[in-house]
């Protein structure tokens, strides 16, 4: 089944060249997928307009078929609860004033989802091995590998359909770049994670289908083992040689 569709995608900031041209992309259920480029490739874009955050400047994109439409409070309701997100940066995406308690709950308040609060949170904090008693703690209290577990928490405390997670590790040391690693794919057993990453080794580890990105342009996407096995495209090449470490796909 199709999530997001995105149908002959260009985006411009203001008058400016275009960040992204052409993009086409399909998101459906179960399938993980890796949106995979370097700085300034419009990888982070793809995702503000997965996220609704911003409309493109031509082409179409599409929820369950349907439009999205920002400016439609009912609707984006309804997405909001099914595609939540993860920041790159553990340190700046959560309230430093808000107890963790009130962080996780956000999605459910803003949302209007009527549960036991103290519940769910639990739940969603257990689900990221962290310990009720966290609920209570504030965010300094914890380290940059925590913080990503409570930020991946927050994400899936309304139980969507749909992660996108933008960098999730890249501001983290190796090992707990691992631990995050293995948290997510145990989440991905329940939802379907959307990946946007420069480390094509990360992303390669979690996702069955890869898209490449470059300069605004898709010069590469199947599936990852086909990819990481027989890259066709220079570009993709380079972003293999330079990766120290790939899982085995033998």
């Amino acid at each position: 089944m199709s999530l997001i569709d995105l149908t002959a995608v260009s985006f411009a900031y203001g008058r400016g060249r275009p960040v992204l041209d052409g993009i086409d992309l399909r998101i459906e259920a179960g399938h993980n997928l890796g949106i995979v480029g370097e700085s300034g490739s419009g990888k982070t874009t793809i995702l503000r307009l997965l996220l609704g955050l911003v409309r493109p400047s031509s082409g179409d994109i599409s929820f369950r078929g349907a439009p999205i439409d920002p400016g439609d409070r009912s609707f984006m309701r309804v997405f909001r609860r099914a595609v939540q997100a993860v920041f790159q940066d553990p340190y700046s995406s959560l309230d430093p004033r808000q107890k963790i308690v009130d962080i996780v709950a956000e999605p459910l308040r803003s949302l209007k989802i009527a549960t036991d609060v103290d519940a769910a949170v639990a739940e969603a904090l257990s689900a990221v091995d962290l310990p009720r008693e966290a609920a209570g703690r504030y965010p300094h209290e914890f380290s940059g590998g925590q913080r990503q577990r409570i930020a991946i928490a927050r994400a899936i405390v309304s139980q969507p359909e749909l992660v996108l997670a933008d960098e999730v590790v890249s501001a983290l040391d190796l090992t707990t770049r691992i631990r995050i690693v293995e948290l997510l794919n145990v989440l991905s057993a329940n939802t379907t994670l959307v990946l946007v990453s420069h480390d094509i080794g990360f992303v390669a580890l979690l996702c069955q289908d890869l898209v490449i990105l470059e300069k605004g342009h898709i010069v590469e996407q199947g599936p990852a083992r086909d990819i990481l096995s027989a890259p066709k495209h220079p570009y993709t090449q380079r972003l293999l040689e330079s990766t120290p470490r790939l899982p085995d796909f033998a």
